[in-house]
């Protein structure tokens, strides 16, 4: 079994993880005010110290530790450090991710509480705004104690208040947090000398009220996060969770995660960086950090070195040449470039102009180009300029950031002539013949794609199983109406459409929409929505229950059909036979008829599906790409 200890932002995103595999497992949180949805985990509550903690482990066989709590839950970090030190257990530390700090001005480090108050006392700072949380009331003690008028801001809630009261602190100098407030206004009502924070992390706003104190012109202390046990393995964001899941306990997933071919791009680029600076000649390491569009970190195993940096003169110019390759690994995904070599060459200059004011350059100026095995844009349709390389905006933003981190990392100064990233796939020309790409008017080669950096699997099984669940969790929920969609961009539009709606409410069915709608239909669900945007649609309107494009295309006849039926002219009917992707409709079709295009193509879609729902009420939303909805 599996032992998550959480109760934090970073706990409940662990659930949801660990939730996919849909196997048992178990979540612990101190309190009880965290609320959430477990399909196959078993909740505990209260806290548990070592002895216990060790005990629990014994007797329930964990073979894997997941530390999920807040940063400056020190004891329980040294208990479950010391608990798996004893037991041999692995332990994956969920850490939060820590933006970096652009402007340090007016802040103070301080490497703990008592650090923190022989620093303020030294500024003879006398009113304080503590931002540090309920528990850390005791810790600042020597601080309200004495001299200092100092207000703790805490959670509105009764527990807290408690908390604050059995800390002996006056109930005058308490502030309350309500979700969404602006910083500043608290800051703006007490005003401060100096305000106290944790480094606590994007989720706990950490950036958010430093930026309000700054603009402010507050004196800043921070309270540094504790150092973590050594030999935990650490990630910070989902994906690296399930990564690292996958490597400590083999077949918790029954299908493991891989790497888009953007992240692989990204990967190899920044092996290719590092080499260049590598002055000592060490072994380049084995795997390199990228960070995925999310913001996270993950490792990506490199290839070994094959040639070492080269430096060439062009022009008068001085350059240096390096090259790096991923191994594509698509995990247990059919993904057709898995086992393919991913390639970055970095054309970076190095003939630095000693009158160049470096501070006048604010970034890099990184052009990504294609090479080998990379098609090249031939049609519109596809976002991307015709005759440019086949890299999409995510994974080409990709590049830049790790490029860019990296970059940054060596210490290298910023100059206007530009680092040119060149990324290859030999053999892509032949594999992409394969593919869907000649139709899409991507010639040559591939595409590099991705919009999280992850390839995450799903058996059909597996996922309509957790397609079930899902809608019996949101049945139990008694919410009026359960609402489904193919992801997250459709849900996050439709979330807004139904604030009042729980969140147990909103379910994934992916490309499964016939089958989910015969689960809401078993579970006698009174009211379904179903959310779709155009590129299902169009499928779901001719009768595809199943929308995947591995097992349906859109029909461009079908389409004009429709279009001719809502009154749209020849011009309108060429340019749909013409068109690459579903999405160019909602520039194709005139926006006079857009309203009477839905309608018709919503009413194909509710005659395809409502068979399947006959006693439920059927609700049909068709989402744009920016998130206007049609009914």
């Amino acid at each position: 079994m599996i032992l998550v200890l959480g109760g934090t932002t970073e706990g409940r995103i662990a659930v949801q993880t660990l939730e996919e595999a849909g196997k048992p497992f178990y979540y612990s949180t101190k309190g009880n005010e965290q609320e959430v949805p477990l399909h196959n985990g078993i909740r505990l509550q209260g806290g548990m110290d070592k002895d216990s903690l060790e005990s629990f482990c014994r007797k329930e066989n964990i073979s894997l530790l997941i530390d999920a709590a807040h940063p400056f839950a020190e004891e329980l970090h040294r208990n479950v450090s010391e608990t798996a030190d004893i037991l041999q257990i692995p332990v994956i530390r969920y850490e939060r991710i820590y933006p970096r700090i652009e402007n340090n001005e007016g802040i103070v480090w301080c490497d703990n509480y008592e650090d923190a108050i022989r620093q303020i006392k030294k500024e003879e700072v006398y009113i304080i705004l503590a931002l540090t949380g309920v528990n850390s009331i005791s810790k600042l003690k020597a601080l309200w104690m004495e001299s200092s008028r100092c207000y703790f801001r805490i959670l509105d809630r009764e527990s807290s208040r408690e908390s604050a009261r059995n800390q002996g602190f006056p109930e005058e100098y308490l502030r309350y947090y309500h979700t969404g407030e602006d910083e500043r206004l608290l800051m703006q009502q007490i005003r401060p000398e100096a305000v106290i924070l944790k480094e606590s992390g994007a989720s706990g706003g950490f950036s958010e009220k430093l930026k309000a104190a700054q603009e402010l012109g507050i004196r800043i202390f921070v309270i540094k996060r504790p150092p973590l046990h050594p030999n935990f393995l650490s990630v910070n964001g989902k994906y690296g969770l399930r990564r690292t899941v996958e490597q400590y306990y083999p077949g918790f997933y029954p299908l493991r995660s891989g790497l888009t071919t953007g992240t692989c791009a990204a990967a190899a680029a920044a092996a290719a960086i590092w080499d260049i600076f590598n002055i000592q000649g060490t072994p380049r390491p084995p795997e390199f950090a990228v960070i995925l569009p999310n913001g996270e970190l993950i490792d990506v195993p490199v290839e070994p070195q094959q040639r070492y940096p080269r430096s060439s003169s062009i022009n008068n110019n001085w350059i240096v040449e390096s090259e790096a390759s991923v191994i594509k690994d698509a995990g247990d995904d059919p993904d057709i470039t898995n086992g393919m070599r991913i390639k970055a060459d970095i054309i970076l200059p190095i003939d630095i102009d000693e009158n160049n004011d470096e501070t006048s350059q604010k970034d890099f100026n990184i052009i990504i180009a294609g090479g080998e095995g990379i098609g090249i844009v031939t049609m519109p349709g596809l976002g991307l300029e015709l005759g440019a390389p086949a890299i999409n905006p995510t994974p080409r933003k990709m590049i830049e950031d790790n490029v860019r981190m990296y970059l940054d990392y060596v210490g290298m100064p910023k100059m206007s002539d530009p680092i040119v990233v060149t990324i290859s796939v030999p053999g892509g020309e032949e594999i992409a013949k394969r593919t869907f790409n000649p139709r899409l008017g991507i010639e040559g080669g591939i595409s590099i794609i991705g919009t999280s950096g992850i390839v995450k699997p799903f058996s059909s099984e597996a996922f309509i199983s957790s397609i079930r669940k899902s809608m019996e969790v949101a049945c139990a929920t008694g919410s009026p109406r359960v609402v489904i969609s193919s992801g997250a961009k459709s849900e996050r539009y439709i979330k807004a459409y139904y604030p009042e709606l729980p969140a147990q409410a909103f379910v994934h069915y992916g490309n499964f929409i016939g089958e989910t709608l015969k689960i809401a239909d078993k579970l006698k669900l009174p009211r379904v929505t179903l959310g779709v945007m155009i590129g299902k649609a169009v499928k779901l309107a001719e009768g595809h229950l199943d929308t995947h494009s591995k097992k349906v295309t859109m029909n461009k006849e079908f389409i004009q059909d429709i279009a001719h039926r809502t009154g749209c002219n020849e011009d309108v009917l060429t340019a749909i036979r013409n068109m690459n992707l579903a999405r160019e409709l909602w520039d194709i079709i005139p926006v006079e008829k857009l309203e009477t295009f839905s309608k018709l193509l919503t009413e194909h879609c509710k005659q395809c599906c409502a068979p399947l729902l006959p006693d439920g009420e059927l609700t049909i939303l068709l989402i744009s790409e920016d998130g206007k909805i049609y009914v």
